[in-house]
């Protein structure tokens, strides 16, 4: 029998659960696909906004869009078109309710669990087909599906760590398979995130200032350490390359963000004794806001499309 087992509302940028829908069903191979859901929570940052894993008797279908991602697990024989119908309208119906602000802010798990009543309805008109009413859609969807394919997660991708950063723009626009690409839109700018990428110019901007200094008083000075006009230009590049990330979308963008923070920790620390506390502090402090921002401004999924 074909049918809708489960389904649930993940924020992409952490994969904290926000609502999902009461199960009965506790047979293993659901079980073992309760691991699967797990694992694709925690890749939802790296993967396309539109997806199908097929897990021998299983599938694993999910959209997401606007930083919060929409899953559901029904059985293999499940027709493709009903099931992402069926997402199209739980994330229309999310995004009616919540706003961005609360989906953003949240800190506990299934802080939106009462979502589970309208999951519930919609699941039982799914499983109903010959009484499902909302089939005005399902011509616009096999459509979007035929033009936009969903992409296949293979079982050895799930749990390869790197197996989705190797897709290509190129490769979705072709196949159907999309990627988290460098040209994915990020998140609106927020006023924090204009502070730090204004604070983190002006770290750069000293730097550089400082490194031309250093090279005028190693001129005059043949004992004058060249290494610390290495340490005020590493610094520069540093302050640049935070900026690059904040504005753009790039693979491995939150360990890039870390690794760039550590080594404008490691140029200060360097540079301790041509630099006052407040000095170090100053940069220091700026680097670690602006790693911040770049971790909170996460991808912007595809705002739905409602014939509006």
């Amino acid at each position: 029998m074909s049918m809708i087992l489960s389904a649930s509302v993940v924020r992409v940028r952490d994969g904290l659960p926000l609502s999902a829908s009461t199960d009965y069903d506790q047979s293993t191979g659901v079980q073992e696909c309760r691991k699967y859901f797990k694992m694709l929570s925690k890749k939802l940052s790296q993967l396309p906004d539109r997806c199908t894993l097929k897990t021998g008797q299983y599938n694993i279908n999910f959209i997401s869009s606007l930083g919060v991602s929409y899953m559901m697990l029904c059985t293999e024989n499940y027709p493709s078109v009903l099931a992402f119908c069926f997402l199209d309208e739980l994330q229309k119906e999310f995004i009616t309710t919540y706003n961005m602000m609360k989906t953003n802010t949240a800190v506990r798990p299934y802080c939106f669990i009462e979502f589970d009543n309208f999951i519930q309805r919609t699941k039982q008109r799914y499983n109903n087909t010959r009484s499902l009413s909302t089939k005005m859609n399902l011509a616009d969807m096999q459509t979007e599906i035929k033009l936009r394919p969903p992409y296949q997660i293979s079982l050895s991708e799930l749990g390869s760590a790197n197996g989705f950063a190797h897709l290509s723009a190129a490769e979705y626009k072709g196949t159907g398979k999309i990627s988290a690409a460098p040209h994915q839109r990020l998140e609106p700018v927020t006023l924090p995130g204009i502070v730090s990428f204004v604070l983190s110019l002006l770290c750069g901007a000293l730097n550089l200032i400082r490194g031309f200094h250093a090279i005028e008083s190693l001129l005059q000075n043949e004992g004058e350490d060249f290494s610390y006009v290495i340490a005020f230009f590493l610094g520069t590049a540093a302050c640049l390359y935070q900026c690059y990330l904040f504005v753009y979308y790039t693979g491995w963008r939150n360990a890039k963000s870390f690794l760039t923070f550590g080594l404008i920790c490691l140029c200060n620390m360097y540079l301790y004794e041509l630099r006052n506390l407040w000095q170090l502090f100053f940069h220091v402090t700026v680097g670690a806001f602006s790693t911040l921002q770049i971790r909170l401004r996460q991808p912007q999924g595809k705002s739905p499309d409602y014939n509006v």
